[in-house]
């Protein structure tokens, strides 16, 4: 099943997306993961849309959406606050989320701050944002504001081909080129030598400031949609298996799956983790 583009327009800033299904349906909502895009969700929507219309955004600075203006950064606390204005001007008051990666961080945000909006929640590979013990907050500060602003399109690399540009994401992730060709394609703009990432160089820049746990926790506490949370195994090194217990039971209503596979668990195991949504 072929998606359809879709684009919403907020006053400084345009998304895009991309949608699966029938419009008469109720719809889940997509977020994707760091660097990835809403291709990411390209094998599994199909599997969905006998129960929903699904509607994957490209969320800031990914995909095919606006980049934030020149002077501006990427705060995991805007990402929220862009979902919820994109669901705005879709006209969602209710409907189901769904998460990947830092797109189940923002999901898991989103839920907390309008739990009255959301249906269900499901959540691979993430349940809050990456937080911060404190250990290291100065020298992120330091680094983060030491770094040099990138210039758009300025030293990122070509690639001479599509195929080329899958193999290099194969060896920086965990993901199969095959896995991740429809991304890879989204991801890519072509230029005069080839093709470079469309993705706005600032997304890889340290952020200066993180949430503490006891806040995210608390957040996660504010969450009082059914929830399901899946999780790889064995687990991600950023996602420890003491930390993902301890946050999900601030969580009221959630159930936790384990899953054998990589981060990308909606892409290696598609079949399965329909099935684990319910569809």
């Amino acid at each position: 099943m072929a998606p359809t583009e879709f684009t919403v327009e907020l006053p400084h800033l345009t998304l895009t997306g991309l949608r699966w299904g029938r419009s008469n349906t109720p719809t889940l909502l997509a977020l994707h993961g760091w660097l990835d895009n809403a291709a990411s969700f390209s094998t599994l929507a199909p599997g969905l849309t006998d129960k929903w219309q699904v509607m994957a955004l490209d969320l800031p600075g990914h995909g095919h959406a606006g980049h934030l203006p020149p002077g501006m950064h990427y705060h995991f606390v805007d990402y929220v606050r862009i979902v919820l204005a994109a669901a705005d001007h879709l006209g969602l008051s209710r409907y189901a989320l769904l998460g990947h990666s830092m797109g189940a961080g923002i999901a898991s945000l989103v839920a907390a701050t309008r739990p009255e909006a959301i249906t269900k929640l499901a959540l691979v590979e993430g349940l809050g944002p990456v937080a911060d013990d404190g250990s290291h907050t100065l020298s992120r500060w330091r680094d983060a504001f030491t770094e040099q602003p990138s210039s758009p399109g300025r030293g990122l690399r070509v690639f001479r081909d599509i195929d080329q540009a899958a193999s290099a994401r194969a060896i920086a992730t965990d993901l199969r080129a095959d896995l991740a060709r429809p991304i890879i394609e989204r991801a890519l703009i072509a230029v005069t030598d080839g093709w470079q990432w469309r993705s706005d160089p600032r997304l890889t820049r340290s952020t200066p400031l993180r949430m503490a746990e006891s806040q995210v926790r608390a957040l996660l506490a504010g969450i009082g949609t059914p929830t399901r949370l899946l999780l790889a195994t064995p687990n991600t090194p950023y996602l420890p298996t003491s930390l993902m217990t301890e946050r999900a039971a601030c969580v009221t209503n959630i159930a936790v799956t384990h899953m054998e596979g990589g981060h990308h668990l909606h892409l290696e195991r598609t079949d399965e983790v329909v099935r684990w949504l319910g569809a």
